[in-house]
């Protein structure tokens, strides 16, 4: 009964004339491979440095008074950091000085004694060998005023040493000592982060350097071969990219024999201050890779640890070709390093949804007029 009332409503669809609907063929999205140059940015783990980072230490010993400063503070050039008690150094200052005036009143005495001399002997009324001897006790007593006056200069300095400013403009780290402590010339006050300009720290292979710069230049034109590296970035831990472009300002001269990676360092303007020395990050350098077979992601079609395109071959159908890749870091493109040849066309938007052997391309229909 059912088969016979499906039969009559097939046979007045029939009768009425009525078109079924029928399915339309599309082409997939295809591409024709061809050389190209690709930037391929490349990531390096990075620590920040101060380009100026000092230790603080005192220059003179005594007890600390006064801390001017506190971590993590941003001070200028020739601010006052740290006071050292300098009522030892105002007294040597003081003798110094006095010990100057003893030279100086000496001294005055050689001279009158030496020119009394010399008038004698102009009148033959004393020997040269006195006159010698007064001249000799006037140069030693010039001698004397000269050594007197170096002491008080030191002396001045180290009172000068007492109060401890600033030798760069930056941040202050750590400070361990406190007010009261006895202090010398061997104790760590704290660092100063000199960090108008930053320091990126990282290695690279020596291969990689050699593929950033042109072909015939030579480590020995260092300026050169600097210049020709491109602008890197800085990004932070939580992702975000740094505002200032950096460039590569050293490269050690030498590669290192264990991990075979030549130390570099990237500076990078902080006149905001937001780098801190000891942070860590990512150092993002681009590469130009010229002549070479770009394709999109979409285009690859994995299978555990295989890689696979699907050619188009001159009757429209698809084949897979196993292909390695290269991931290029914009999350868009791959660069083929084996399997596809210019010319290749291959299916890109669909590709997982492609069997072997199935028909790819279709002619397009005529337009009406």
């Amino acid at each position: 009964m059912l088969g016979t009332g499906f039969l009559v409503m097939l046979v007045f669809v029939t009768s009425c004339g009525v078109d079924m609907p029928q399915v339309k063929q599309t082409s997939f999205e295809t591409l024709t491979i061809e050389k190209s140059t690709i930037e391929v940015p490349i990531k390096f783990s990075a620590k920040m440095k101060g380009k100026t980072d000092v230790t603080i230490t005192p220059q003179v010993s005594g007890q600390l008074i006064q801390i001017c400063v506190v971590e993590g503070q941003r001070v200028t050039k020739g601010q006052t950091l740290f006071v050292i008690d300098q009522r030892n150094a105002q007294l040597d200052l003081e003798n110094a000085q006095a010990n100057l005036y003893s030279a100086q009143a000496s001294e005055s005495n050689a001279k009158l004694e030496y020119e009394s001399c010399k008038n004698l002997y102009e009148k033959k009324i004393i020997s040269k060998y006195l006159l010698d001897d007064a001249y000799n006790d006037y140069m030693q007593a010039q001698a004397a005023v000269a050594q007197a006056r170096a002491k008080v200069d030191r002396a001045r300095v180290d009172l000068g040493f007492c109060t401890i400013t600033a030798p760069v403009t930056g941040l202050i780290g750590e400070i361990p000592v406190r007010m009261g402590d006895q202090v010398s010339q061997s104790t760590y006050l704290t660092t100063l982060s000199g960090n108008t300009t930053m320091d990126a720290e990282f290695s690279v292979t020596e291969s990689l350097i050699e593929a950033m710069v042109s072909e015939g230049a030579k480590a020995a034109d260092r300026k050169k071969y600097m210049e020709e590296i491109p602008e890197v970035t800085f990004i932070m831990k939580n992702g975000t990219e740094y505002k200032h472009k950096g460039r590569i300002s050293t490269l050690t001269g030498v590669v290192n024999p264990v991990t075979g990676t030549i130390a570099v360092k990237a500076t990078f303007p902080n006149p905001d201050g937001q780098l801190i020395s000891g942070i860590q990050g990512t150092v993002v350098l681009p590469v130009t890779r010229e002549n070479v077979i770009v394709i999109p992601q979409v285009s690859v079609v994995k299978l555990q640890d295989r890689q696979q395109v699907y050619k188009v071959l001159a009757d429209s159908t698809a084949t897979a070709v196993e292909v390695t890749t290269e991931d290029v870091g914009n999350g868009e493109d791959y660069i083929a390093t084996s399997g596809l040849n210019v010319g290749d066309r291959i299916v890109t938007v669909g590709a997982n949804n492609v069997r072997e052997g199935q028909k790819v391309l279709f002619p397009e229909e005529p337009k009406d007029n």
